[in-house]
């Protein structure tokens, strides 16, 4: 099955408002015939409000544009986050005032009103799921690209695997990491050979266990595969395999088609907005560089299709090297440029295999152009007076 994303270009052939991002927003959502589909629905819209100093996640002019087709279509919308991201969110400009609906915590003010659903995954065996999302009758999924820790990509899936899970849910969905041993202290019973062992990580992503004396802990999320661990740890001591780092990629496709599962066939809409696109996740309370030239806004009914065109698209340009955090290292330069930076294990596309497998959508798409650059005959800049 070929699924349709639609796509606007970053770039302007003309400096008119009409060639700008918010612009093809509008004209992405005529293509997704949004209005017509959402008369008397209750219209959640999921986006990732970041929290703190961040100011790279989706403009208040790109959600408002959504919101009032929502409307313009008799839909009744409200925008939902996590509890601690709506915490706040009137200071980076997420008020009722600018948007034009209300603003809900996913889980409730207290991150207790889920309801759960069953399904045993390692660690895991009860997901809970926020009870706004599920109350909703219709889903507008917004998400910012960007880097990601754990998976080195976060969009679509990552805006509605975690974005809509309570807090335990997604403690669990990180801790999935763990759950295949990858230390094994009976070839490494010698302390100071421990401490050798977690004085080679630059990165601090190896610790001593505080819950387990004589173990080793590894935090997943800055581990970019560089490798010098294990040139210091005897043999059989410690194994860092690519499945440990995919348990939390199959973590959220499973995350994510709980929550698709929950809204009938054609009640869902996708949206991604590729700009700005910094190293880590908006949940870390600021904003950095940008490791990635801009590559526009897509639109589609097809969850897996989306990201895989954004990575796609992302993946024909290379990392802006000189906008990494000089604490980050470039130490790979394959696969996709998320994975340059967070390590190859880290592959952004195996989400989108178990989101396929699971039923979610397709790889194969066709991508198409709103407003084509080249189809656009060039002008002279015009000029606006000053009032």
């Amino acid at each position: 099955m070929t699924s349709t994303v639609y796509w606007g270009s970053p770039r302007q052939a003309r400096l008119e408002g009409k060639e700008t991002l918010p612009a093809k927003l509008d004209l992405i959502l005529e293509r997704l015939n949004l209005r017509e589909r959402v008369k008397d629905e209750y219209v959640a819209i999921k986006l990732h409000l970041g929290n703190n100093l961040s100011y790279s996640t989706i403009h208040p002019v790109f959600v408002r544009k959504v919101i009032q087709a929502v409307k313009d279509g008799g839909g009744r919308p409200f925008v939902v986050d996590l509890d601690w991201d709506v915490a706040g969110h009137e200071q980076r400009g997420y008020s009722h005032e600018t948007l034009g609906c209300p603003v809900y915590p996913t889980n409730g003010l207290r991150d207790q009103y889920v309801y759960t659903r069953q399904w045993a995954y390692k660690n895991i065996t009860e997901w809970k799921l926020g009870g706004m999302i599920h109350d909703a009758t219709f889903i507008v999924n917004f998400a910012h690209v960007k880097g990601h820790p754990s998976c080195s990509f976060g969009a679509a899936f990552k805006n509605l695997a975690l974005g809509s899970m309570a807090s335990k849910t997604r403690s669990q969905m990180h801790d999935v990491h763990h759950f295949d041993r990858y230390w094994f202290s009976e070839h490494c019973p010698d302390e100071e050979t421990r401490k050798k062992i977690i004085a080679a990580c630059p990165f601090q992503a190896l610790v001593e266990d505080r819950e387990h004396p004589g173990e080793l802990h590894l935090h997943f999320e800055p581990c970019n595969q560089c490798g010098r661990c294990l040139k210091v740890a005897p043999a059989g001591s410690l194994v860092i395999r690519p499945e440990n780092f995919w348990a939390f990629q199959e973590a959220m496709a499973i995350s994510t088609k709980i929550v698709m599962d929950s809204f009938e066939p054609g009640k869902a809409v996708h949206l991604a907005l590729a700009t700005h696109m910094t190293p880590v996740c908006d949940c870390f309370g600021f904003t950095s560089l940008p490791i990635l030239p801009d590559a526009g806004i897509f639109g589609s009914d097809d969850i897996v299709a989306i990201d895989q065109a954004v990575l796609d698209m992302t993946a024909k340009t290379p990392l802006l090297e000189q906008n990494i955090p000089t604490s980050m290292e470039v130490a790979h330069h394959e696969g996709h440029p998320f994975a340059w930076l967070h390590g190859p294990y880290k592959d952004p596309y195996k989400v989108l295999e178990y989101g396929e497998a699971l039923g979610l959508g397709s790889r194969t798409y066709e991508l198409v152009d709103v407003l084509p650059v080249d189809d656009i005959s060039p002008a002279g800049l015009g000029y606006v007076p000053a009032a």
